[in-house]
């Protein structure tokens, strides 16, 4: 039997409106939109594993992105520094 999340996710309208308005963009980067489509699933009371067979994602991508928007709210989906030196890129292409 499939665990069930503690992470309940209950959107407030104005969210489920950015949500869904992120989504329906066609300028949104691929990683927002399969963000927000993971929460607007969870808040309709999906399980994990349910999610990532509709999304094709793994189950812990969803449950790292169900976590964080419980966590944080919208800002918890926002693309975090990563750690290293950042790229580097020449104008010419060549290191």
């Amino acid at each position: 039997m499939p665990r069930r999340s503690p992470f309940v996710i209950e959107l407030p309208e104005r969210e489920h409106e950015a949500l869904e308005r992120m989504t329906a963009r066609y300028s949104s980067p691929y990683r927002d939109v399969l963000r927000a489509k993971i929460v607007l699933y969870a808040a309709r009371g999906f399980s994990n594993e349910e999610i990532a067979s509709r999304l094709d994602v793994p189950r812990q991508v969803v449950s790292k992105w169900r976590k964080r928007f419980f966590e944080e709210g919208m800002q918890g989906l926002a693309e975090r520094p990563r750690r290293g030196r950042p790229a580097v890129f020449s104008p010419t292409g060549r290191g």
